[in-house]
């Protein structure tokens, strides 16, 4: 099968989101499997930006870990460990979170099915030329541009009102199902870290809840090949999610998430069954800068591929999003101006991925 197939552009009379589109581009997957050795030359990246061992900081054991249970518990001390978190880091882990193990290993085995499919079945639910949704690529906004080695399928999970069921492969068992159990999930886990963060800015638990109005909820599924070469290849490039929070489920024993942290890179080690989550853009601005989004990348193996979830929390369309009063004083200036929210996700589609570049968009002219 032609390896230049490419993944995206085939549902172009549907109507989108309505955030904005990305450029087709070729399966890595596909690449990989016709030509194992070869790295074609638009994946090979630029010398600055190619990943290197001396940039890796040795502290990834530092990373903080969330006893979620203490923390949904109310227990101070555990909340005080996510604030500390969530300022110096932007990254933690949560373990004891109560979503099942059977939840999880369901979730992550409808992606490698997906991913299993056949070029030409994935295709039937390729992104349309309007739309981010669907099996293809984002942040694509030339032909010039470096690419990232992942395939990716993106799905808007909730409001359920919100969801195109065409982008949902139906020849996949028990695939919605998975997604949907493990939407809720992590909706749940959302609403507990809101209620928290909320406490933690001086405010009602359910304050956060309520400023993202009719929250919404979309996952991305990724899948990064092996490359004959990692030291060449992004598996996706620096930078920073435009979300509130994104949680993130890893592939066991399998690393590839690494986060920027005091001018170097740390390795994010998978925990068995521990959800990743980070601060986004739009908690940036919410917490007028108490919690900062942080820059993150993936690499890539020769030896084994990897799977990942990410699932993105989001405001409402039509929410506007700036510095809350509670985190505003005399000795805590604006540092963000207030913009609706899908301004900011059309703005920063219309970019590539380029580290925290997104957020300048949210800073107040006035600093």
């Amino acid at each position: 099968m032609d390896s230049k197939v490419e993944n995206g552009g085939v549902n172009d009379d549907d109507k989108g989101w309505g955030w904005g589109s990305s450029r087709p581009v070729p399966s890595v997957q596909e690449i990989v499997r016709n030509d194992s050795v070869s790295v074609p030359e638009r994946y090979i990246q630029n010398q600055e930006n190619r990943p290197q061992h001396s940039e890796t900081n040795p502290v990834s054991s530092e990373i903080p870990i969330i006893n979620f249970s203490l923390l949904a518990d109310g227990d101070e001390h555990e909340r005080k460990r996510l604030d500390s978190a969530c300022k110096e880091w932007g990254f933690f882990q949560i373990t004891n979170h109560g979503v099942t193990d059977k939840v999880l290993h369901k979730m992550k085995d409808a992606v490698t099915a997906f991913f299993d499919l056949p070029l030409v079945e994935k295709k039937k639910y390729a992104m349309a030329t309007n739309d981010l949704q669907g099996y293809g690529q984002i942040y694509v906004v030339s032909d010039e541009q470096k690419l990232d080695w992942n395939d990716m399928i993106l799905l808007m999970t909730l409001p359920t009102n919100c969801r195109n069921m065409k982008y949902w492969p139906t020849s996949i068992p028990g695939f919605k199902e998975a997604v949907e159990e493990y939407s809720i999930e992590m909706q749940t886990l959302t609403n507990q870290i809101f209620a928290n963060l909320s406490l933690l800015m001086g405010m009602e638990k359910e304050s956060l809840q309520e400023y993202h109005g009719e929250m919404k909820q979309s996952m991305r599924l990724n899948y990064y090949p092996t490359c004959s070469s990692p030291d060449l290849v992004i598996g996706i490039s620096p930078h920073s999610d435009e979300s509130s929070i994104t949680l993130l489920l890893q592939d066991d024993g399998i690393s590839g998430l690494q986060i920027k942290h005091e001018g170097g890179w740390v390795v994010v080690k998978p925990i068995p069954n521990a959800i990743v989550v980070n601060i986004g853009d739009a908690m940036e601005a919410l917490s007028n800068g108490r919690y900062k989004s942080i820059e993150h990348r993936a690499v890539t193996n020769e030896k084994a591929a990897r799977i990942s979830v990410a699932t993105f929390v989001l405001p409402n369309d039509e929410v506007e999003i700036g510095p809350l009063e509670a985190v505003v004083d005399d000795d805590h200036p604006r540092l963000y101006r207030t913009v609706k929210y899908v301004d900011y996700i059309r703005h920063s589609v219309t970019m590539k991925m380029e580290g925290k570049a997104h957020t300048d968009y949210l800073k107040s002219q006035n600093v």
